[in-house]
């Protein structure tokens, strides 16, 4: 399975039923799978079923679908009088040309324009029967939407490979430059005590206490190990494929926490400038993975 992006566009046409039905899907980043359908009034009976099936394509992500339904062919417009109505308004006028004493008659003129009189129906349709149309168009929707998330999907991932590789390398010059720490923080100690106390007798044994206590607070080998586990678990998570975002995420985190300790633990200006560079990619990664699937 590829890795896929979040975001991403596609659209679908389908005809049947003497009608054109079009669906478009519009998807971008989001913690979860949310489907946001507007369909017309005429459609709504078909909503559950449509959200289902891009559930069943789509894992993360919040997908907008644009649903409408044009006519191809020609329909007469019925109208429809109502009868019953009609003889209660010419009821109401009668009753009231007693009332006020008029002999003029009621004709149709005065009836045709009073409301509800006459209704421009709608002709009957079994909406039911749109279903295998429909669920083509978004079908047909959903391969363009993933084709792009798979584009993208594709771009990020070489992207993140590229820093992961990057943060690898500074990884292991972490590694080499960590003994240095040591051996530079003994040769600086050796030579303070020599300037402030030229007269005193050197304590070796004092001495090495105190290099080896300092090499033990500063010992930054599990971070380093730790470290490096996490970028192979990244690499192996990207060659999986989606749904992976969140563990990529995760693992985003638990790196920024080795990198912060070996910060706090190895007091040297090279480690120093080489966790920063880190950080400035690990904050990077970190966007790319939010958009991804």
């Amino acid at each position: 399975m590829l890795l896929k992006s979040m975001t991403g566009f596609g659209r679908g046409e389908a005809y049947g039923e003497s009608k054109k039905f079009t669906v478009e899907l519009k998807s971008v980043n989001h913690r979860f799978c949310e489907v946001i359908l507007r369909l017309p009034r005429n459609m709504v009976s078909l909503e559950d079923r449509a959200r289902r099936l891009i559930q069943s394509h789509i894992s993360r992500g919040r997908i907008d679908g644009y649903f409408s339904v044009e006519e191809c062919s020609e329909q007469e417009p019925v109208v429809k009088v109502d009868k019953a109505l009609a003889a209660s308004y010419y009821k109401a006028m009668e009753e009231l040309k007693v009332t006020l004493g008029l002999t003029d008659p009621v004709t149709i003129q005065h009836l045709i324009n009073l409301p509800g009189l006459l209704v421009l129906a709608e002709p009957e349709e079994e909406v039911e029967t749109w279903w295998p149309v429909v669920s083509q168009a978004i079908e047909q929707a959903l391969d363009s939407l993933v084709e792009m998330r798979l584009a993208e999907g594709k771009q990020l991932k070489m992207d993140l490979i590229r820093r992961l590789e990057r943060i690898a390398e500074i990884n292991g010059q972490i590694k080499a430059r960590a003994p240095k720490v040591v051996t530079e923080y003994h040769e600086r100690l050796l030579q303070r005590i020599r300037e402030w106390l030229p007269d005193i007798p050197l304590d070796q044994n004092r001495l090495a206490m105190e290099v080896a206590i300092f090499a033990e607070r500063s010992n930054i080998t599990e971070e380093v190990v730790r470290l490096a586990s996490h970028i192979s678990q990244f690499r192996e998570l990207l060659e999986k494929g989606s749904p992976v975002g969140r563990k990529l995420d995760f693992l985003i985190q638990e790196m920024n926490r080795e990198i912060n300790t070996i910060a706090s633990k190895a007091p040297d200006i090279e480690i120093s400038q080489m966790v920063v560079e880190v950080k400035s990619e690990l904050e990077k990664m970190r966007e790319q993975v939010q958009n991804i699937e």
